[in-house]
């Protein structure tokens, strides 16, 4: 299935980074070396896994504002003090903690949780949108394509 994504070059490289930052088990690294060992340009690949990557965090982000604090409280049984307590840390520190949205498993949830705290749009999606770049960054120098 990875290999299908390959084949629409950068394309498709943007639509597996932007279904890996959903709530999808996805890689997209597989997709991106695919491609960048193939014989594309390693910058534009960034470029487009980033940006792929990144509207999909926007996306968690918007679908987590869809949420209600109620249903915390009712589902989870958390107490309204809790989510408060909570919801006070998370918008003091949440909008930059979007930064590690990049992160393998729970990068998902950073972002979820971040609409759902209601965190600083701009703030956070400028953060989620630097650390999807760096993770690209990171996967180019470690798989030596980068100086």
């Amino acid at each position: 299935m990875l290999t299908d994504f390959a084949e629409y070059g950068y394309a498709g490289l943007f639509l597996a980074a932007f279904l890996a930052a959903t709530i999808l088990p996805f890689s997209s690294e597989v997709v991106f070396s695919a491609l960048v060992f193939g014989g594309l340009n390693a910058w534009i690949c960034v470029l487009c896994a980033t940006f792929g990557n990144w509207l999909g965090g926007i996306t968690c982000y918007w679908l987590g504002r869809l949420g209600k604090i109620e249903w915390i409280e009712k589902w989870l049984h958390v107490s309204h003090d809790k989510i408060e307590r909570t919801r006070k840390w998370f918008v003091r520190y949440g909008d930059w903690i979007s930064f590690f949205s990049f992160l393998p498993f729970v990068g998902d949830i950073i972002a979820v949780a971040a609409g759902f705290m209601r965190c600083n749009f701009r703030i956070a999606s400028t953060a989620m949108l630097v650390g999807k770049f760096a993770r690209y960054l990171l996967w180019m120098y470690v798989h030596g394509l980068l100086f």
